[in-house]
């Protein structure tokens, strides 16, 4: 049976039709052969379907003989901490992030949380998931719940990332989405209160559920976005933050309500981490690089391109030993966190910052206005290959450079545009910078070109 749930990077598909418990069974004991595992870290997020999807897997790991030390409830973040914390061979999050209601699917990591792709084990696990030839259960399988000690050591993890001494008193309007994030932002609000810390939370859609019931939580999707920007004002926070469903994307919004791109947060935070360690290597994504670029020379640190995507980026941390690294997505992954990404992290950073520096507004000012960008605009095409092929032949003979590490981006001089099919749906994604160029009139452009 030819599975159709595997992507780039991990498991994604819809319910009834690319995957179910059957499946998800089938997957969790090709993981715990292909791995040799006999150790796992499983948690799940809030999806109506994903308890019982982890149960699946859970016992499939169990008939391997593998000791499952169980989150529950928990951010895919969580997981891969837990994952090194515990010395256990390898984790898996049952999780679709910001997919639709009708989605489900897995990440997972190896030993060390060191990242899967087709090269490093998950072809295998597709193989073994397809031929489903497992015999009998093994003996000695376990499942032990280790949700309470996992979070109090993430907690502590989280926080060692932060200067608590250094924060202000700032009010911070959060939105969950009604993912995942809530449980898990109140144990380290809590404990930053145990610690002096003085902010203050304004919670928004912060109780898990399932049925999402203000929409699937993607603060990437221009629309999804008012309702948290004018919380932000109303509340008069210093702060607003907002997280997808699986909290590992985090989002920002200044104390005007402003929703900040991805690409400034990435230059703000690298900026934050050289200042620590100077010279230190940066990773970002080929997507939007200019103004990155700039930042981290400016800093006297090392910026580093690698192919869009958390597998990918993760490797290429890991081969530099780079302290941050950075996509315009909103995942952020850091070195002493066992080179992951993190939700959690990036508005503890940003309080610091804020508390250090003042106003978001005012620290991305000047780097928006010496690097305009259009934001991620998706296309959803009959024929998208054709779509792509057509733009890059008219703009290819004027192009300075032209870079195919992810999707096609050319570099025209005084503007570059990237152009990539998504590695986990059926779009095309378009990404427009300049140096200081109006960006409108070139997305309009793109937009009539790529539109046909």
């Amino acid at each position: 049976m030819a599975l159709t749930c595997f992507k780039a990077y991990d498991v994604r598909g819809r319910l009834g039709v690319d995957l179910d418990a059957t499946i998800t069974r089938r997957i969790g004991r090709g993981f715990a052969r292909a791995l040799g595992a006999r150790r796992v870290v499983l948690g799940h997020d809030i999806r109506a379907s994903s308890a019982e999807l982890a149960a699946s897997v859970a016992q499939a790991l169990v008939d391997e003989g593998c000791e499952v030390l169980d989150l529950g409830l928990s951010g895919t973040e969580e997981m891969y901490f837990a994952t090194t914390h515990f010395g256990a061979d390898g984790g898996i999050c049952v999780t679709a992030s910001h997919n639709p209601m009708d989605y489900n699917g897995m990440k997972m990591v190896r030993k060390g949380s060191a990242p899967l792709d087709a090269a490093t084990g998950l072809s295998s696990i597709k193989a073994l998931a397809e031929a489903d030839d497992f015999g009998p259960a093994r003996a000695g399988g376990t499942l032990r719940d280790v949700a309470v000690q996992a979070r109090r050591a993430y907690v502590d993890r989280v926080l060692g990332l932060v200067d608590v001494s250094a924060l202000k008193p700032l009010k911070l309007l959060v939105n969950a989405g009604n993912g995942a994030a809530g449980p898990t932002f109140d144990a380290i609000a809590a404990e930053l209160g145990r610690r002096g810390a003085p902010l203050r939370f304004v919670r928004m859609h912060h109780e898990p559920d399932g049925t999402f019931p203000h929409g699937i939580p993607n603060p990437l999707l221009p629309e999804n976005r008012p309702a948290t920007a004018a919380a932000v004002v109303r509340e008069a926070a210093d702060l607003g933050v907002a997280w997808d469903g699986d909290f590992d994307r985090c989002f920002f919004f200044d104390h005007r309500g402003s929703f900040i791109d991805g690409e400034y947060v990435v230059g703000l935070l690298a900026q934050v981490f050289l200042e620590r360690e100077p010279g230190a290597h940066i990773i970002h994504d080929p997507r939007v690089i200019w103004n990155t670029q700039d930042v981290v020379a400016r800093a006297g640190g090392r910026a580093v391109q690698a192919r869009t995507g958390h597998a990918f980026i993760k490797q290429a941390m890991r081969d530099q030993n780079a302290v941050y690294g950075g996509e315009m997505s909103a995942h952020h992954y850091f070195r002493d966190f066992v080179y992951c990404d993190s939700g959690m992290i990036p508005w503890l950073v940003m309080a610091e910052l804020i508390s250090r520096k003042g106003p978001l507004a005012d620290l991305v000012a000047a780097r928006k206005a010496a690097f305009p960008s259009s934001g991620e605009i998706n296309f959803h095409l009959a024929h998208p290959g054709a779509a792509m092929a057509r733009v890059v032949a008219k703009y290819r003979p004027q192009a300075r450079a032209v870079d195919e590490m992810d999707g096609t981006s050319l570099d025209m001089g005084t503007w570059r545009f990237n152009l990539r099919a998504s590695n986990t749906e059926p779009v095309v994604r378009l990404n427009v910078e300049t140096r200081g160029q109006a960006v409108g009139p070139l997305v309009a452009a793109l937009r009539a070109d790529i539109e046909g």
